[in-house]
């Protein structure tokens, strides 16, 4: 790598990663002594891998990723079919166990699928970039999306499904889709939320919503994990009860709190400073992701840095007011913070190629 592009990038995202990184250690470390630490030691493993990976794509050319993401694509939709057919795990057939990694591709194929988006957008506007407004391109793009996402609510995982349409959105957007496509959707969404509620959704989802909006109405049951979260967010106050001092934490009352629930630990035991905090540093994290697009030296670039930031912005809002209990629970877990491997890397890969993006950059190409 040359020494301009090594000047160009934009090192305060894998600051700020490594610092969200740390904090869910010391968190995981606190929420897992009484199970010897087990999924702390992993997750450290899967931090030292994480930042190898993030050098290697780093320093791979993201043209040449992007050209061989139709085969990645490929090979995921393949894996996402596969899926469907393991052992399912807390009702959920969504991981592939193979001993000490349980391997989740809808975790991986978020990337993929950013890839191949973005390749094919690319190719789209290729001589015209009014071509992404005609309707027979957008099937593409829908067909693009619309194979991967269909197989995820399947497992089911809706929180991950809805990642991918938040990605797709911006991309799109950055893309410079006209805006009466804009307006449709959203008038769209409006109408027919009442109808998927009402004759798709299966109950487990309609009663997490249900549930979301009146949780006292099963304080020991559907509602007792959003009641628990709340209660350990409010006893920590401003600076926390202490590490390994939690109540809900610690007393086995708040669940999963090494993934799902994470930020109800980081608000307990180190209070609403720390928590406060991480809000920041994801709002910083997510602007600069905003800069990179931005700033990217094509389209290409500027379509992958999109997708990542929706990606990141959507995972960040649902999983903190879930805890909250601000939005439905949904299973999405918090970047870099909550415990996963699958997770961890898919999130370093994508600090990686933002890396890579802003090594090349040399003026805005924004389409307006």
């Amino acid at each position: 790598m040359r020494k301009r592009e090594l000047k160009n990038i934009e090192w305060s995202l894998l600051i700020v990663a490594i610092v969200l990184c740390i904090i869910g250690l010391i968190a995981l470390f606190s929420a897992t002594q009484e199970a010897d630490y087990d999924e702390f030691n992993k997750q450290c493993i899967w931090f030292g891998v994480s930042i190898v990976i993030v050098i290697i794509v780093t320093l791979i050319d993201y043209e040449t990723i992007v050209k061989i993401s139709p085969i990645f694509y490929g090979i995921f939709i393949i894996l996402l079919i596969a899926v469907l057919f393991t052992t399912p795990v807390n009702g959920a057939t969504s991981w592939f166990d193979i001993g000490f990694f349980s391997f989740q591709p809808a975790e991986f194929a978020k990337i993929f699928v950013i890839l191949f988006l973005a390749y094919s957008i690319n190719k789209i506007q290729e001589g015209n970039k009014s071509n992404i407004n005609k309707p027979t391109r957008l099937l593409i793009i829908m067909a693009i999306l619309g194979l991967p996402v269909l197989l995820i609510i399947k497992q089911p995982d809706y929180g991950t499904a809805a990642a991918f349409l938040i990605a797709t959105a911006l991309m799109l957007f950055a893309s410079g889709i006209d805006k009466k496509y804009i307006i449709v959707t959203l008038m769209l969404i409006v109408i027919l939320l009442p109808v998927l509620y009402i004759f798709v959704l299966p109950e487990h989802a309609k009663q997490r919503i249900d549930i979301f909006l009146h949780p006292e109405s099963d304080p020991r049951g559907a509602g007792y994990n959003i009641i628990q979260s709340k209660l350990a967010i409010g006893a920590g106050g401003l600076t926390g009860m202490g590490l390994l001092k939690g109540n809900q934490t610690q007393l086995g009352f708040l669940y999963p709190k090494t993934t799902d629930f994470i930020f109800a630990v980081i608000g307990e035991e180190m209070g609403f400073i720390v928590a406060g905090a991480v809000i920041i540093l994801y709002v910083f994290l997510i602007t600069k992701c905003v800069y990179v697009a931005k700033t990217a030296k094509d389209l290409l670039g500027s379509l992958i840095a999109s997708g990542i930031t929706g990606v990141f912005m959507f995972h960040m809002i649902e999983n903190i007011g879930m805890v909250m209990g601000l939005l439905p629970i949904t299973g999405v877990p918090l970047p870099f913070i909550s415990y996963g491997g699958s997770s961890l890397i898919t999130n370093f890969i994508c600090i990686g190629l933002l890396l890579n993006i802003s090594s090349k950059r040399q003026k805005t190409i924004f389409i307006k």
